[in-house]
């Protein structure tokens, strides 16, 4: 198996500020594992890009990069902490094994990154019939939409799901 060479702006890029992105990220994380784990997400998403070769301000770059990435691993440990604090609310019999509890933690993580995908009104009127159990003219009233609108929003998620499923299979 052939593995790519790196552009040379990419690998002048990473040489001359992976300490600096790196010592950032520890700032804001407090922690170098973390910081670690970060700043290689971050080289990672710009791996490949062609446009690396016009950056101006490759730090402003790279910061605006390593902030989504900050952002989604936020989001992942906020989840990951939410379901944990749920599953230790369980009853003793009801616990699950490191193995399940690690299949579940990726099917949430899927599931999340799904919902990420959908527009932010879709997403909403999803959750409300999904999590609260609510009817869609319910959900329409509530967001101050037609009643077609709330259908079309539950269709196109549905649709969504369906094919984060057959992605996952």
């Amino acid at each position: 198996m052939t593995s790519a060479v790196p552009h040379p702006h990419f690998t002048a890029l990473y040489s001359k500020h992976h300490s600096w992105l790196h010592r950032w990220l520890c700032a804001k994380l407090g922690n170098t594992h973390d910081a670690d784990d970060l700043a290689q997400d971050t080289f990672t998403r710009i791996l490949g890009r062609s446009d690396l070769t016009v950056l101006v301000e490759p730090r402003a770059y790279l910061t605006t990069v390593a902030k989504g990435v900050l952002v989604n691993w936020f989001q992942r440990q906020s989840l990951e902490r939410v379901y944990l604090e749920a599953l230790a609310a369980l009853p003793e019999p009801t616990a699950i094994s490191p193995e399940q509890r690690m299949v579940i933690l990726e099917t949430l993580h899927d599931i999340d990154a799904m919902l990420d995908t959908l527009p932010p009104k879709v997403r909403q009127a999803f959750l409300l019939s999904q999590l609260d159990g609510m009817g869609y003219a319910e959900i329409a009233t509530r967001l101050d939409l037609s009643l077609i609108t709330i259908k079309r929003y539950m269709k196109q998620a549905f649709l969504q799901c369906l094919l984060a499923m057959e992605d996952a299979v």
